[in-house]
């Protein structure tokens, strides 16, 4: 069994290397990976390599949206067998501290996540994981819609955390992934008035394709404006801000109806903002933030195996292992072409 797993090796730069293939701790299962979403986290280590404090240091493995098979199991493994098809949710957590104990584990300061310093990602042949975190795929559900799961629970976290409800107006800003992700929730939840924005016109016309009631580019038109004739100068009951940049979460603000909820899903390059809270304030508006995403894997997979969210429409590209280093440039250099890019392992 041979195991190979491609590094980045300083920022834009990718090598290939052979690895041990993981030894196995009783609850444990070794995952042959077979699909790998690349992130715009792992984008941003491989340009830049940090992320606020998660700093790359030597050479590091990327990687956290996988879906793959089981080949190896634990002496304790209980619920999976050779053969079953799984994604992995990539945190690992304690299970112990008061936030595990909560139910809130993606708050768990002690959590070992999937391709964030210094733990390494899923861009290999084989990884191993605890049994509890692997989630089965059902016959109707591919791999590449399994690997689809994470960024999946970011979006119905977001909306989950917004209490987006039937026949809500939301404004989702950003139409990368995770926005349109978002947007897939939302529609699952009965939104009825679903605007989008964002300034790359092939990413809202995907945003149209998945059910988006109004797209708005904020380089042609003035956003603010735009909402108000949409809303009828009401506003949105949700504004979601998956785009994290210093002028989309003023905007929310702007964008939100008298006692309306924003929910901060984008993380913005300069970790203090400027925000006009006495705004805020005169509406009785509600800002709400959310980390990652909890107990929403299998609802993930539900939603897509039922048919209720389509998220394998997301997918623009793919490629093979022997090309990340080709994808990544790609998905670099070329945003206005990409929507989401997978790699396919196996």
């Amino acid at each position: 069994m041979k195991n190979r797993a491609v590094y980045m090796q300083g920022t834009n730069n990718m090598v290939f290397k052979d690895v041990a293939v993981p030894e196995l701790s009783p609850k444990d299962v070794l995952i042959k990976i077979d699909t790998v979403g690349i992130c715009g986290s792992d984008v941003h280590y491989y340009q830049h390599g940090k992320i606020g404090d998660f700093v790359v240091n030597g050479d590091f493995i990327l990687g956290h949206e996988c879906a793959g098979e089981v080949v190896q199991v634990g002496s304790e493994v209980e619920n999976l067998v050779v053969g079953d098809r799984v994604c992995l949710e990539p945190g690992k957590t304690c299970g112990k501290c008061e936030f595990c104990k909560e139910g809130k584990y993606n708050l768990c300061p002690d959590v070992e996540f999937f391709a964030t310093p210094p733990y390494h990602g899923v861009l290999q042949n084989y990884v191993k994981h605890p049994e509890d975190m692997c989630f089965k795929l059902p016959d109707n559900v591919s791999n590449m819609e399994g690997a689809l799961v994470e960024p999946l629970a970011v979006g119905l976290h977001a909306t989950s955390i917004g209490d987006v409800k039937l026949g809500d107006t939301v404004v989702i800003f950003g139409t990368g992934c995770i926005g349109l992700v978002t947007l897939l929730s939302c529609k699952a939840r009965g939104a009825s008035n679903i605007i989008v924005v964002d300034v790359l016109e092939n990413r809202l016309k995907m945003a149209e394709k998945l059910g988006a009631t109004s797209v708005i580019n904020a380089k042609e038109t003035d956003v603010i404006k735009e909402i108000e004739s949409l809303t009828g100068g009401k506003g949105a009951n949700v504004v979601i801000d998956t785009a994290g940049a210093e002028i989309t979460v003023k905007q929310t603000v702007d964008v939100v109806k008298r006692g309306g909820i924003i929910v901060l899903v984008g993380m913005t390059p300069n970790d203090e903002v400027s925000f006009n809270f006495m705004k805020l304030m005169g509406k009785e508006g509600e800002v709400r933030t959310i980390f990652r995403y909890r107990n929403l894997y299998p609802v993930a997979i539900n939603a897509i195996a039922s048919g209720s969210i389509n998220v394998k429409q997301i997918v623009s590209h793919e490629y093979d292992f022997e090309h990340t280093k080709e994808a990544f440039d790609f998905v670099v250099n070329n945003a206005s072409e990409v929507v989401k890019a997978v790699i396919k392992i196996d």
